[in-house]
């Protein structure tokens, strides 16, 4: 009677100890749920609430079509820093990017940055977050080497949220980078 014990109590701490080591993989949430959203900008606006037409002394009419605007920041002005794989270290030929940063918010004091770390799709969630943190960080670093104040910088890791699932290598390597993202409002 002994031994048929000893067995069931083996038996059920091995299946425990089985089972607790089985953990999910975490469920990446969806951008609407999120506290920032799907970013789509523009909402409640309809194609006739917005003039198509420009004055000629507008601003509007050389714009480049890239550049997203909204009350609180400006995407596209500034080039993407690109990573190679699974690096956070800012290349040498990337530099001059963070350079142009710089030379924008001296130019333009009453502004900021959001440095925006993103990564292709392979990997995990938990990880390409913290590759993703880490990119934002080396750029946050650099910046600061080259005199732009730390308070005028903020970072954030997007991970691969946004990368293209079982992309080609080209995209790959775009999908790995820093939004440079100016920030209007302190």
């Amino acid at each position: 009677m002994k031994l048929a014990s000893k067995s069931l109590c083996i038996i059920a701490a091995s299946a425990a100890a089985l089972l607790a080591g089985c953990a999910k993989k975490p469920v990446r949430p969806d951008p609407s749920s999120t506290a920032l959203g799907p970013q789509s900008g523009g909402a409640g606006l309809t194609p006739t609430d917005v003039s198509t037409t420009a004055d000629a002394n507008s601003a509007l009419t050389n714009r480049d079509p890239n550049i997203l605007e909204d009350a609180n920041t400006i995407r596209g002005l500034l080039q993407p820093v690109y990573f190679d794989f699974d690096r956070s270290s800012v290349k040498a030929a990337e530099r001059p990017k963070l350079q142009a940063a710089k030379d924008y918010l001296d130019k333009n004091p009453q502004y900021r940055i959001l440095l925006e770390g993103h990564c292709d799709w392979r990997g995990t969630s938990e990880y390409n977050l913290g590759l993703g943190d880490h990119r934002a960080s080396e750029a946050k670093k650099y910046l600061i080497q080259i005199g732009v104040a730390a308070d005028k910088i903020e970072t954030l890791s997007k991970g691969s949220e946004e990368a293209k699932k079982n992309a080609d290598d080209a995209t790959m390597s775009k999908d790995r980078r820093d939004e440079l993202v100016v920030l209007k409002k302190p």
